[in-house]
């Protein structure tokens, strides 16, 4: 047992019985006991497997690779829209990790077993980026701007997307977008340097305001 882990639950103000449980559980099935990211953190072979959390309204059992895992039945929970490998278990008091401790413990092994077969997350490296309507209008509109904002960088498009999107107005929506579509055209990002001054190229750093005051 990691002395530190002794500390965490010691030093736990909520969930210490059902800690104490989880941890007896994944001692049970040969995982390594660590304390990482100030949790307990359970591993195979070096590689982490099992996360247990603390939070205000429950605790929780979290599988690194949890979308590998076989959960016919629904009992993890994703920690949220966009994560693309933690799944976790969430306990509210001891009787309910009490009356899983078999479903656990399969889950726990089959995890250990996706370790042992080296079997990695795939993860999605673009996700599709939802443009605000006014803009996907313009685009439509525009042969030439939609061929311009295509061929910003995923970052260059979501910045401009985030901007335009700022507004709670639709009419201030499309004054921004008339604003910038020269500057998109022209191929760059929202916070790109158009004076060639920056130092920070080709991030604006502000060095034109500086020049301009200077030849006041």
């Amino acid at each position: 047992m990691n002395p530190n882990v002794d500390a965490f639950i010691s030093d736990a103000k909520k969930w210490q019985a059902e800690i104490e449980h989880l941890r007896q559980l994944l001692l049970d099935c040969g995982l390594t006991e660590e304390f990482k990211w100030r949790a307990p953190c359970y591993c195979f072979q070096g590689n982490n497997v099992v996360l247990i959390g603390c939070f205000k309204e429950y605790c929780t059992l979290s599988f690194f690779k949890g979308t590998l895992l076989q959960d016919s039945k629904g009992f993890l929970s994703k920690p949220g829209e966009n994560s693309q490998a933690m799944r976790f278990f969430k306990f509210t008091n001891v009787q309910e990790i009490q009356e899983l401790k078999s479903v656990i413990k399969n889950y726990i092994y089959e995890a250990i077993e996706i370790e042992k077969a080296g079997l990695k997350v795939i993860f999605k490296s673009n996700t599709e980026l939802e443009l605000v309507e006014e803009l996907q209008n313009a685009l439509d509109k525009n042969p030439a701007l939609k061929t311009a904002f295509e061929a910003l960088t995923p970052g260059r498009q979501r910045g401009y997307n985030l901007y335009f999107s700022g507004s709670k107005q639709s009419k201030t929506r499309e004054t921004r977008i008339e604003k910038y579509t020269q500057r998109i055209l022209d191929g760059k990002g929202f916070n790109d340097c158009v004076c060639g001054l920056s130092k920070k190229m080709p991030t604006c750093d502000g060095s034109h305001k500086y020049i301009q005051e200077e030849n006041k």
